[in-house]
């Protein structure tokens, strides 16, 4: 599948490669899949929203960010083995910064999962896990891993 030419149907455009922000790379090649590394919500290297999802930041406001951290990890993949050569979507793991008492994790990665469905159609279908944490770096709302099996 052409998948630039899905991304240019959709009137999405990949973002640059977010920069890490520790001792890692965005994603890596093994085999025939690649890691990404946890993305998070940037957008021109910063986060728009911080806080708490239940608390600071609101369910929608959090399935947003859960689309742009997909997006961006996207980007890591595409950056490593060109967008073309991603085959399928294998697993989302999302992380939400979660207040006390709040447990809709599940549709807050909706934002990564459904935005995987509509750019990869058939080859977005994948396993998850939606995790509600304590903590995520710089205080994000949400944090997306993404595994994508890719052509050789």
């Amino acid at each position: 599948m052409d998948w630039e030419k899905r991304l240019g149907e959709l009137g999405i455009k990949l973002p640059e490669v977010a920069a890490p922000v520790a001792a890692y790379v965005p994603a890596k090649r093994s085999g025939n899949f690649v890691y990404t590394s946890g993305q998070l919500a940037f957008v021109d290297g910063k986060l728009g929203v911080t806080g708490k999802v239940g608390d600071d930041v609101s369910p929608e406001q959090a399935y947003a960010e859960a689309r742009l951290a997909a997006l961006n990890g996207i980007a890591a993949a595409a950056a490593v083995v060109g967008l073309n050569n991603i085959k399928s979507v294998v697993k989302v793991t999302g992380f939400v910064n979660s207040a006390k008492g709040f447990n809709g994790q599940a549709g807050v990665i909706n934002g990564a999962s459904e935005l995987l469905g509509l750019i990869f159609e058939q080859a977005g279908q994948h396993a998850r896990s939606a995790v509600g944490v304590a903590e995520l770096p710089l205080d994000a709302p949400v944090e997306v891993e993404l595994i994508f099996e890719v052509s050789d």
